[in-house]
């Protein structure tokens, strides 16, 4: 099992929360978060007077899949989350020793 973790563009969580069901995947895990790379933040004007914005708002997706669809997990939201431009984001893919589903006592693979 594989964790994949996508840092994205908050108005690309849909397609990408869509391509992934898409490949029979179930569970997600969305986080608010805020960062920056090489976008660097940006400036705004805000009543008047300039100021910095150096953390940009973006979405944090979480998913774990099984060995065997991590490529097919990491091209879809590869996919579903490009515009092109600066800022897409990132994916990491961690490996997962051991997963326990609470409620059924069920581990690893049938977890899931």
């Amino acid at each position: 099992m594989k964790l994949v973790t996508a840092i994205i563009k908050p108005f690309k969580l849909e397609e990408v929360r869509q391509a992934l069901t898409d490949l029979g995947l179930q569970g997600l895990t969305v986080t608010e978060v805020k960062g920056y790379g090489r976008q660097k933040g940006h400036t705004e004007i805000y009543r008047g007077a300039e100021y910095a914005v150096s953390f940009l708002p973006k979405i944090k997706v979480e998913a774990v899949v099984p060995t065997a669809m991590t490529d097919k997990a990491v091209a879809a939201i590869s996919a579903a989350a490009k515009t092109g431009q600066i800022g897409d984001g990132k994916i990491f893919v961690s490996p997962i020793e051991h997963t326990v589903r609470i409620r059924t006592g069920e581990t690893d693979d049938s977890a899931l």
